[in-house]
């Protein structure tokens, strides 16, 4: 049987990991770019984290997948975290948050605050870049055209300190 989407946002138990950080790993240029050195700790955090950090991001606010992983990273004394794995984890909680919508629930977590790269918005969240846009334009925010994607006018100002 297919899990849901809350069910895949559980804890793992293998989670948090504590890697060294080679040559070839998934997301070693992110971590590269974070500050991380190869043979420098890196984590690989657990959904409850990345949840954790999401929930914190007030109206008026957003965060980007970067800024997530920094303050994990932090948080667990190391280097970088592993963005890609952030960035599933991201999506899972879109996800998530969407099923429990539909099923009559609430999760009280505002993921349309959390961008990827440079403000750009998720593809990947329910309903695509679309009504990741509308969330958005509901709150506030000025959304501008670049090419194919969607990206946040002036994501930078409004970045929350996590």
């Amino acid at each position: 049987m297919k899990k849901t989407w809350a069910q895949k946002l559980e804890d793992k138990k293998s989670l948090p990991k504590i890697l060294k950080l080679e040559k070839g790993f998934p997301c070693y240029n992110a971590l590269h770019s974070m500050g991380a050195s190869e043979g420098d700790n890196i984590v690989l955090v657990n959904p409850g984290d990345v949840v954790a950090m999401m929930k914190r991001v007030p109206k008026g606010k957003l965060v980007t997948i970067r800024e997530i992983c920094l303050a994990l990273a932090r948080q667990h004394g190391v280097k970088g975290c592993c963005s890609l794995v952030g960035g599933i984890f991201v999506m899972t909680v879109a996800n998530a948050t969407e099923e429990a919508a539909a099923e009559g629930r609430k999760l009280p977590i505002p993921y349309w605050r959390t961008l990827k790269a440079e403000g750009f918005l998720n593809e990947k969240y329910p309903g695509g870049q679309d009504s990741h846009k509308k969330l958005l334009e509901e709150e506030g925010f000025k959304i501008i055209a670049r090419g194919k994607k969607y990206q946040v006018a002036g994501w930078d100002q409004y970045l929350y300190k996590l």
